[in-house]
């Protein structure tokens, strides 16, 4: 085919800002998990698809298949839509006081 990119479970982006090995950055509505280090102005390898844990608002209790928004500012998902951008499913539950949330991103 002429027109294949490439298969899509990878993306090259280059952020602003250092982003660890497994966190999670925003590339216009897309949400993208580090493979490795990426350090700030420099394009690096994120993954666009799957289920990772990662970040939430302690405070909000999750179901599974909830949907889940991407807060960027706290750089953690939430139940909360207003101001944050859609980003993932829940895979698991996770209650108040919970940490993280298992959630298939882009979903």
């Amino acid at each position: 085919m002429k027109n294949y990119v490439q298969d899509g479970k990878t993306i090259t982006f280059t952020p602003t800002a250092l982003v660890a090995s497994g966190a999670a950055v925003l590339a216009g509505a897309l949400l993208i998990v580090a493979i490795a280090e990426v350090p700030a102005n420099e394009p690096g390898e994120f993954v666009p698809e799957g289920v990772f844990e990662l970040p939430k608002a302690t405070a909000d209790e999750v179901a599974v298949g909830a949907q889940l928004y991407w807060d960027d500012t706290a750089k953690a998902f939430t139940t909360t839509a207003t101001d944050n951008t859609p980003a993932g499913k829940a895979w698991a539950a996770a209650g108040n006081g919970d940490a993280s949330v298992a959630v298939k991103i882009n979903a």
